[in-house]
Formats: structure tokens, sequence, C-alpha cells
């Protein structure tokens, strides 16, 4: 099924409310102090559905998995930063031993400096999607030809590694200009976001971030970690690798089962 593009979102909305306000100040020039402010607030409201990674202002954004019954009891495991050669494989190990199936956000450029591990995570059932090239901080700053860059570069990598073009992108920390959606309709790419996440990056306790995870865990939700940049636990290993068991059991536990992202799904199952 492909992927449809967006539906009018806030900045396209943006777009024709800037176009109208031009038109209303050009017929009544004495309403300019309105029109500055409203355009304030737009711009407002911009940074805002950029800042927010859950949020949907900016078009549509999978936060959930789609449910294809009222008792699909699926939920999907997300790593992201990745491909790490030391931590990586750790986590395919701990994912087979609860046949849990995951995907992986992955920075192309990590990818090609590690041969063969985007194979092997293919290889053992689970899925590859975009995360940049170089995996920028000042990714939200980036104009067109940057935005261009880091994803092309990296969906024409990934492709080459994985065997397959893939079919979400995934910012990094989540944040993204007003510039993004259109870049990724063309694409034909869906923004993925998540349910929860554990802050594994920063927290150092592995029943912490578990619990973050874990707490409710519900049919749909997404969950967030890192295989590459967790945190150090207490004896200096990567925190990931302590708390996902402890999620995968919690999964278990609550009859839920891990499934990679879905290739392509509804506009009217994104958020």
């Amino acid at each position: 099924m492909k992927l449809p593009l967006p539906r009018v979102s806030f900045l396209q909305a943006s777009v024709a409310f800037h176009a109208l306000a031009g038109g209303l100040y050009l017929l009544q020039p004495h309403t300019w102090p309105w029109i500055v402010g409203g355009i304030a607030v737009d711009h407002a409201g911009l940074a805002l559905g950029g800042l927010l990674p859950r949020s949907s202002l900016l078009g549509p954004n999978l936060r959930r998995l789609p449910r294809s019954s009222p008792d699909d009891r699926s939920i999907a495991l997300t790593f992201d930063d990745g491909p790490d050669p030391h931590v990586t494989p750790q986590v395919l190990a701990r994912l087979d031993e609860y046949q849990a199936k995951a995907t992986f956000f992955c920075v192309a450029q990590r990818a090609e400096a590690a041969p063969g591990l985007i194979a092997e995570i293919v290889r053992r059932g689970h899925r590859i999607e975009n995360h940049t090239w170089s995996h920028p901080n000042g990714f939200y700053f980036l104009g067109p030809r940057g935005l261009a860059s880091e994803i092309d570069r990296a969906q024409s990598e990934l492709a080459r590694q994985a065997g397959s073009q893939p079919s979400w992108f995934r910012p990094p920390a989540g944040i993204r200009s007003p510039l993004l959606d259109p870049f990724l309709a063309a694409r034909r790419l869906g923004l993925a976001s998540w349910t929860r996440r554990g802050f594994d990056t920063v927290t150092r306790d592995p029943v912490v971030v578990a619990n973050r995870l874990s707490h409710r865990l519900s049919p749909g939700d997404i969950l967030l970690m890192h295989d590459r940049g967790s945190a150090l636990d207490h004896n200096r290993r990567p925190v990931v690798l302590e708390s996902l068991p402890r999620v995968l059991d919690e999964m278990v536990r609550a009859g839920l089962k891990s499934v990679p992202l879905p290739s392509r799904t509804n506009e009217a199952d994104l958020g």
C-alpha cells in the first residue's frame, strides 16, 4: 500500500495564512498590528510543532502502530543512532532470545563504517530505517540543500546495504524544522516518532529506563531505545543491554509481541 501525500498540515495552513495576511495588508494597511501579531503566533506554532517530537502539527507522524484487529497485541521496539559494532550485535542476541523483531533507525555514515552489520540486522528479520547520514546536532537548522544531502545520502547507503529502501525517517532527537515534511512527502518517506522513550542516553540506571518504557505497556506502543550512545550503567556497560531484557520480560508477561514498523501505512493511521 502506498504512503499518500500528507493531509493539510499546520505548515500548509501557515502558507495560506501568510498569503491572506499579505492581501489583507494591501487592502487595509491599518490592520498591520493584527497581521503582525497573527504572524508571530503562527511562527510560534511552527516552532513548537518542530520542537515537540510527537507533534503532528507539521504533518503526519507515526506515534503508535496501526492495529490490524481488536486482538492485535503488537508493539514496536525501535533503536536509534546505530549501528554500533560492539553494542548492536549484543542487542540482536537479546532480541533473538525472545524471538522479538525490531526496527533500527540507522545513521548511514556509521553503517558505512561497520560493513556487514546492516545485512546481519536484516538477516535476523529486523527493519532498517533512515536516521540521516551523519546525525548532525543542528539538523533543525538545515536548509533545503542540507536536508536533501542528509536524507538522500542515507537513503542510498542504507538501501544498498539492506537490499530495500527505508520507508520511515526519524530526525535526530525527533526535532525537525517546518521544511522537513515536504521533503519526506516528495521522497515517499513517513515520519516516525514514538509512544514513549526510556532516556537511556542520559539515565544510568537500567531499572529506571526499563520502567519508563514498560509501565502500562499496551498494544500499539512504539518504544525508543539506543544501540549507540547509550549511557553506561554503574558497571560501565551500556544501559540498553540491561534494560532491554527487562522490557522484553514485561512484554512477555503482558502477552505482547514486538514487530517491525510496517513498510507502508494509511495516512489515517498516522497521528
